[in-house]
């Protein structure tokens, strides 16, 4: 039974992200037990505007990630404008300004592999929408990790690539709607 085994979330979303982020966010529940790590590709020069809006509609505390930074459960970390989001082997996040991967940064594959080496079989992954294929590589190694990953369902994402591309590269373990994947990760999480 691995209801509770579960120990952090990774997302990633780029093109539409934002509205589908706030959508996510609204469905988690205040007890939301795990910390949850986003990548949304945005611009380097970038304002902290995006963590203002998407507060307004999460019960959870929004912020930009911070190097170093610990790590709190219930807390949903944004990786900052220009920079790659890690999760180190302790589960710290760190930043760094290593070269663009599928032309962004910060990158989804990037997160997601990280998380993956660090969290191992305790990793939630969700893929959003967005117009690359960033995420499809990095939810594979969430899933050869053993790991649980969760897709979008690409008729309801406004970019429909991203999604696509990692249902065309892994076996997920669910494709919803945005409010049945929030209330699949309040369950997962033993909520």
């Amino acid at each position: 039974m691995r209801k509770h085994a579960f120990s952090a979330v990774v997302i990633g979303a780029s093109a539409g992200g934002i509205e589908a982020l706030k959508v996510l966010f609204s469905g988690l529940q205040p007890a939301f037990p795990v910390p949850v790590f986003v990548v949304k590709h945005i611009d380097a020069e970038a304002d902290d505007g995006i963590v203002h809006y998407l507060n307004k509609s999460s019960s959870l505390p929004v912020t930009f990630a911070e190097d170093q930074e610990p790590v709190e459960n219930g807390h949903i970390y944004l990786a900052p404008p220009g920079y790659h989001m890690l999760i180190e082997e302790d589960c710290s996040i760190s930043l760094c300004v290593d070269r663009k991967v599928t032309y962004s940064r910060p990158s989804v594959d990037v997160l997601f592999e990280s998380a993956a080496e660090a969290y191992g079989s305790h990793l939630i992954g969700v893929v959003l929408t967005g117009a690359n294929r960033d995420g499809s590589a990095g939810a594979r190694q969430i899933k050869q990790r053993g790991g649980l990953v969760l897709v979008q369902d690409p008729a309801t994402a406004e970019h429909e690539v991203m999604p696509k591309a990692t249902l065309a590269d892994t076996d997920v373990d669910g494709v919803m709607a945005l409010p049945a994947l929030a209330t699949r990760l309040n369950e997962l999480t033993g909520l």
